[in-house]
């Protein structure tokens, strides 16, 4: 004997309990409500499942129902606090709704971005949220090709429905307040990110909106896209601090990746930034123990996840469409003290 133990069927369930292997299945199923069957009944099937030791085959009832209580999320990495609330806030709102999530980083591979998302699709995902995709055109090919609901986070697709967080209007309001809070006289520098990248983009574009409405003209010399590496970062405020032996005073930094660079740089050459005010478009509350002024665009992960879910609630056949939500507006204990100094205005 191979003391292998047999499988208990919804027949077993049936003889034991008195009742058909129709209301079995329709109890075990979730829909005995639907066809009138007794509550005692349901109660009685039930707990007789539980004493067999029953466990539902989720594949053969995903195949006969086309749901398998799955949903995938799809991001660049783990390594900030913005992708990590994403994920934390999916994770609730896929339990809310009985599904299991599944969260894969691609590390801004395209090549793994796409076996990724055709592995998802395999497995039969109900839904698929997409953030910051390197190809979004693409995926959202594969998602349509396979008949899957899902939505673009954090970079829009021209063919799928999107929700982003509003780049251009918080790096305004942040570049606002570094003018605001840099000496007089300061030079201004853009650090981080990709050009020709969409957030990176709009959020240069909303930075200069902020010096340009200050009168400075933004010039190309102005702007460093080195990319989300710290290393990368820090390697651009080596060279900027060798012109003079400082940083110019008022930085904006456009990742928290690119501000791990920024801190990196200050451990190793704290006189050089000593007169320095960041600006951050990302968000993390270690910023608060810098020897220096810190403001920060904190993205509203609840409501950028609660938007994705509405949408794939919704079940429309709307395919395209965006949805903007604003970023909130995060300030350090060095920032208030300068401003209760005497700094004109207030965040």
């Amino acid at each position: 004997m191979s003391g292998k133990k047999k499988r208990v069927t919804i027949y077993d369930i049936a003889k034991a309990s008195g009742t058909s292997a129709s209301t079995v299945s329709l109890v075990l199923n979730g829909s005995w409500e639907k066809y009138r069957i007794n509550a005692d009944t349901a109660d009685k099937v039930s707990q007789t499942a539980r004493s067999l030791g029953y466990r539902a085959n989720l594949r053969a009832r995903g195949l006969r129902t086309n749901r398998t209580g799955l949903i995938g999320m799809v991001i660049p990495h783990h390594r900030n606090r913005f992708f990590a609330g994403l994920v934390e806030h999916y994770e609730a709102e896929a339990h809310k709704r009985g599904l299991c999530p599944i969260v894969v980083s691609t590390q801004r591979n395209r090549e793994t971005e796409e076996s990724v998302v055709r592995t998802l699709l395999a497995q039969q995902v109900e839904s698929l949220i997409l953030v910051g995709p390197e190809n979004p055109d693409g995926i959202d090919a594969l998602c349509e090709e396979a008949g899957t609901r899902h939505v673009n986070l954090d970079l829009p697709g021209r063919n799928a429905f999107s929700v982003v967080t509003d780049n251009r209007g918080g790096a305004r309001e942040l570049g606002r307040h570094l003018l605001k809070l840099a000496p007089s006289g300061a030079e201004f520098h853009f650090i981080g990110g990709r050009q020709g990248e969409y957030a990176t983009d709009l959020r240069i574009a909303g930075f200069a909106d902020a010096l340009n409405a200050a009168g400075i003209a933004v010039r190309d010399d102005m702007i460093d896209c080195c990319g989300y590496h710290p290393e990368h970062a820090q390697a651009v405020l080596s060279r900027l601090a060798a012109r003079s032996g400082r940083l110019p005073a008022g930085l904006f930094i456009n990742s928290i990746t690119a501000m791990e660079g920024f801190s990196s740089f200050l451990a190793l050459n704290p006189e050089a930034a000593q007169d320095c005010v960041v600006a951050c478009f990302d968000w993390d509350p270690f910023a608060a123990c810098l020897p220096l002024p810190v403001v920060m665009m904190r993205q509203n992960v609840a409501a950028l996840t609660a938007a994705c879910f509405d949408y794939l609630d919704a079940k429309t056949g709307q395919k395209g469409g965006e949805v903007m939500i604003a970023p909130e507006l995060a300030v350090t204990p060095a920032n208030r003290r300068m401003l209760a100094a005497g700094k004109e205005g207030s965040p």
